[in-house]
């Protein structure tokens, strides 16, 4: 029998059952990555108080648009820039239940690349 719940909807799923176990902190702070078909976001947490420290995205007038494997290097990088300039080295990397592959995993490793730690 098929499920009848949508993609994105087992995806949540998906996400949260990895919320589970990641949590992040003012010195570490959760590196959310949402993916859409056209644009790709990221997001520094820090969970324990609920604020977001620091977030860029594809749709930001700075980064080349689009939902390509470079357009999510660029935020990676981007995301990682802003992370320093806040004194942030070291965060916890969750893939929002999205497989590790792809404008995921370019955004990852662009991220490791531009000195985030993870």
């Amino acid at each position: 029998m098929i499920d009848p719940s949508s993609k994105n909807e087992r995806r949540s799923r998906r996400h949260e059952r990895s919320r589970k176990r990641l949590s992040g902190s003012a010195s570490q702070p959760r590196l959310n990555v949402f993916r859409s078909l056209n644009h790709i976001y990221a997001q520094l947490i820090d969970d324990a108080s609920g604020n977001v420290l620091a977030s860029t995205s594809t749709r930001q007038a700075k980064i080349t648009p689009g939902g390509n494997v470079a357009a999510a290097r660029e935020v990676g990088k981007a995301i990682a820039s802003l992370a320093q300039q806040k004194g942030i080295q070291q965060v916890i990397f969750d893939r929002g239940g999205y497989v590790y592959h792809g404008r995921v995993k370019a955004l990852a490793d662009a991220a490791r690349e531009a000195g985030l730690r993870f």
